[in-house]
């Protein structure tokens, strides 16, 4: 989880969104909503991509939107002083789904559903160890391969990139090996977070 180190930073530039946020009115769950629609816009954008290749740029910005998006939420949160129990499930709720949504729809784009299904479901096991932890006492666990932030940074930068290198490498397109590394690296993340929370509960 490399681009976690960096939340801090990120919280510093924050600064200047939140202010735009409650000068739109926005509630943190409004902010939160706003960033899973635009995941699922991304995930429509990726479905199509393949037939013309530059689309997925608008898809790179939307997933890289999306991002920032669920930073400025928990940080709107604070701010206001409503951060609660409520935001924060709806949050995950809404994570997993823009996760499920910006997957299937790589996986959709290239024609690649085995993959999409190991992809998908790496990445939805290593979110539920996280808070499975905590469900058992223990903290909630962010450790790992691949965190959110990191997933999102892919998709966007490969995605990027794919738009100007749409052939194939050893038989699948930049787009395929993402969903290859969900797939084998989100399992492995998941079966990290299991391994320590087994360890803490002995």
């Amino acid at each position: 989880m490399t681009l976690d180190k960096f939340r801090p930073l990120a919280d510093r530039a924050l600064g200047p969104f939140v202010s735009a946020a409650k000068v739109a009115g926005l509630s943190p769950n409004g902010v939160s909503v706003i960033a899973f629609l635009l995941a699922l816009g991304a995930g429509g954008v990726y479905a199509v991509a393949a037939r013309e290749p530059l689309l997925y740029l608008g898809g790179a910005v939307l997933v890289f939107l999306n991002g920032w998006l669920d930073l400025v939420d928990g940080a709107l949160a604070r701010e206001l002083n409503v951060a609660s129990s409520g935001g924060d499930l709806l949050d995950h709720v809404l994570d997993r789904y823009a996760d499920i949504g910006i997957i299937v729809g790589l996986a959709a784009g290239v024609s690649q559903w085995e993959l999409g299904i190991a992809a998908v479901t790496g990445v939805l096991m290593t979110s539920y160890l996280g808070t499975q932890a905590q469900a058992v006492g223990l903290d909630r666990v962010y450790g790992g391969l691949l965190g959110r932030a990191d997933r999102l940074a892919l998709v966007g930068v490969v995605t990027g990139v794919a738009a100007f290198v749409p052939n194939a490498l050893a038989g699948l397109t930049l787009v395929g090996w993402l969903l290859v590394v969900f797939a084998v690296v989100g399992h492995v993340t998941a079966a990290q977070r299991f391994y320590h929370a087994m360890r803490a509960l002995d």
